[in-house]
């Protein structure tokens, strides 16, 4: 069966402080996180990338990295497309000084064209690790219409500042009932808070690890559409179309179901520079402990 695994790589890297965020080696070969992703996810089953990018960076993403997984993918019969998120690509004018990207929302739609398989959705700069993977495509090939990767509050965390997290709520059959956009979540001696709030660690979040089919998108098209008629007025420069907010709404009115596949992997991310060190640290524990070999596509 046909399924992909669909990238999002346009982020700009905003809090990273210079350089391409998704394109920072993590390890002695010089992979970045996305390799070790697109590794998981062809390991899995998935046999489709797409890379949602923008054109600006589009040479150096080749550079770095689109030519060389396209070799590797290749040789496992893996195909590879590209699609392109623009400021530009929306259902009305763009307002005067807006140069901020449209969310995770528009991006998912920039790539509708390319997408007629079940699909799961990632950020390009998170380690999300093995067990996501597998069971989002386990699930999707069983006919499963939307799921999602939930991971542990605390296995999420950055050392050097605050985060995003969508946090979860679900139901006894391990349905999503509500998903929410929690913002600064910081480390605390105790566990965790955001804005003075201790939080339970154990709470399972969204890191946008999505698991859909094409059926989706139809509604996250009409979405943005009422999203730029209600929202974006309101707040023209910064407001933004969020998949996990996107979807909260739709379980809010009863329109969708969302089954949280819990996984207690790591996550490992590279939201602040300070964050590099500590991530390459991971992936040297995680080679010595044969999660992954130094030759990394060696063992599909």
């Amino acid at each position: 069966m046909q399924t992909t695994l669909l990238i999002m790589a346009a982020g700009i890297g905003s809090r990273f402080g210079g350089g391409i965020k998704q394109l920072e080696p993590v390890d002695s070969s010089n992979h970045i996180i996305m390799d070790y992703s697109i590794h998981d996810a062809i390991e899995a089953g998935f046999n489709h990338v797409v890379f949602i990018i923008r054109k600006d960076i589009e040479k150096e993403f080749k550079e770095v990295i689109g030519e060389r997984i396209a070799n590797i993918c290749k040789k496992y019969n893996v195909t590879i497309d590209y699609a392109f998120q623009d400021i530009n690509d929306i259902p009305g004018a763009l307002p005067a000084g807006r140069t901020k990207p449209w969310g995770t929302g528009q991006a998912v739609l920039a790539a509708k064209k390319l997408l007629n398989t079940p699909f799961i959705v990632i950020n390009a700069d998170d380690y999300y690790g093995k067990k996501g993977f597998r069971a989002v495509h386990e699930y999707l090939v069983n006919g499963g219409k939307s799921c999602m990767a939930g991971f542990v509050l605390k296995n999420t965390l950055s050392d050097n500042g605050g985060v995003t997290r969508g946090i979860c709520k679900m139901d006894e059959q391990n349905n999503l009932t509500e998903v929410v956009e929690t913002k600064n979540i910081v480390k605390t001696a105790e566990g965790a808070m955001a804005d003075g709030v201790a939080l339970d660690t154990d709470s399972l979040v969204s890191m946008n690890m999505w698991g859909l089919t094409p059926d989706f998108l139809e509604i996250l098209e009409t979405g943005f559409a009422r999203f730029f008629e209600k929202e974006v007025p309101a707040d023209p420069l910064k407001a933004e179309y969020l998949i996990p907010t996107f979807i909260g709404e739709l379980l809010a009115e009863g329109k969708m179901d969302v089954k949280v596949l819990r996984t207690n992997d790591t996550w490992y991310g590279m939201t602040y520079k300070e964050d590099v060190m500590a991530v390459r640290d991971s992936f040297k524990e995680m080679f010595e402990k044969g999660i992954y070999k130094a030759d990394l596509f060696s063992d599909l």
